[in-house]
C-alpha cells in the first residue's frame, strides 16, 4: 500500500495535473472555435469534457494517488465537482465575455485559474480522492 501525499505534494501535484489538462482543454477550445468556428459556450463544454478525463486519470493516479478508493464511487464524485466546475467556468466566460471587451480565449484564462484554485483543488481533495 502506498503512502499517501501530504498536502503540499498533493497540492503541487494538483497543479502538474491541472496544467496538463487545462493544455488540452484549452488546445481544444482553441481548435474548435477558431478552426471550427463553434460557439465559445459549446467549444467550452466539449473541451472541458477532454480536459476533465485528463485530470481524472492523474489526480487519481498520481495527484492524490488514492487508486485505493472505489473507482465507480470517486468517478460518481468527480462528475459532480466536475459538472459544478464546467457550470462555473461556463458562465464565469459568459459573463466576462458579454460584459466586458475581454475576447474569449483571455476570458475563458481568467475564469479558469479562479476557479481551479478557489473550487476545484478543494472539492478534489477533501471529496472526490479523500
Amino acid at each position: 500500500m502506498t503512502k499517501k501525499p501530504k498536502i503540499l505534494t498533493s497540492f503541487l501535484r494538483y497543479n502538474i495535473a491541472a496544467i496538463l489538462a487545462t493544455i488540452i482543454d484549452f488546445l481544444i477550445f482553441v481548435i474548435l472555435t477558431k478552426i471550427f468556428g463553434i460557439w465559445y459556450i459549446v467549444a467550452t463544454i466539449l473541451s472541458a469534457l477532454s480536459g476533465g478525463i485528463t485530470a481524472f486519470i492523474l489526480n487519481r493516479n498520481w495527484a492524490f494517488t488514492n487508486k485505493n478508493g472505489s473507482l465507480s464511487k470517486q468517478a460518481i464524485r468527480y462528475f459532480f465537482v466536475w459538472g459544478g466546475s464546467i457550470l462555473l467556468v461556463t458562465t464565469g466566460l459568459f459573463v466576462l465575455v458579454e460584459s466586458t471587451n475581454i475576447n474569449e480565449i483571455i476570458s475563458k484564462i481568467i475564469v479558469s485559474i479562479a476557479v481551479g484554485f478557489g473550487f476545484n483543488f478543494l472539492m478534489y481533495k477533501y471529496f472526490v480522492f479523500k
